[in-house]
């Protein structure tokens, strides 16, 4: 179970950093020159974004009811939404401007919706994660403090920063630190018995 755990731990940091490795590269700018490698960069991001919501969905998983669902309702809300700003000021801008043979009114428009549709998903975002650092704290206590703080910090961040470099890049190691950090201290609480030594509880009473 500890290797497990520690498993978790990594896992809940994968999403963070893929996007940190992604914002790295992410043009800073759509033009001309860049608009092929921002359109296919979109494409490939629009399936590792959502992966944010995952981890918010699974270190929701021992909340409590009142906790838990508004939380994973966040976490569909961003992964609507923060996908409809991939597709709208990603892939279709880029497509747009690289038709065009530059930046137009048009391209303009798009990321006027690409911006709401992004503002309303990292709301969401930044709301889910004050639904897990409340569940976490209120089982692990100070344990819960270093990854509350991390990932409170970068889910601001966030609102505004997307993943471009610098901003961006160092908000999404942020949320990979605060993930993992309080992944384990959700798993490190003394007293709470694994799921083996929970059934095998339950088996002994019904003996």
């Amino acid at each position: 179970m500890h290797g497990s755990r520690w498993f978790q731990v990594a896992l809940s940091a994968v999403p963070g950093l893929l996007l940190a490795g992604f914002g790295a590269v992410h043009p800073a700018a759509l033009d001309a020159a860049t608009a092929p490698s921002w359109t296919t960069l979109h494409i490939i991001l629009l399936p590792v974004f959502p992966l944010l919501a995952a981890a918010q969905w699974f270190l929701l998983a021992s909340a409590p009811l009142w906790l838990r669902w508004p939380g994973r309702l966040a976490t569909f809300g961003f992964a609507a939404f923060y996908g409809g700003l991939d597709a709208v000021a990603g892939i279709a801008a880029g497509t747009v401007t690289e038709a065009q043979h530059g930046v137009t009114p048009e391209v303009g428009s798009l990321f006027e919706v690409g911006d709401l549709l992004g503002h309303i998903g990292a709301g969401c975002f930044l709301a889910a994660t004050v639904l897990i650092i409340a569940a976490t704290t209120a089982r692990a206590g100070w344990r819960a403090l270093p990854g509350a703080a991390f990932l409170l910090i970068a889910s601001v961040s966030f609102l505004d920063s997307h993943i471009f470099w610098p901003h961006g890049v160092f908000t999404m190691i942020g949320v990979a630190i605060g993930m993992s950090l309080l992944q384990y201290a959700g798993s490190a609480v003394p007293g709470t018995p694994t799921a083996p030594a929970r059934t095998w509880c339950r088996a002994s009473q019904v003996r």
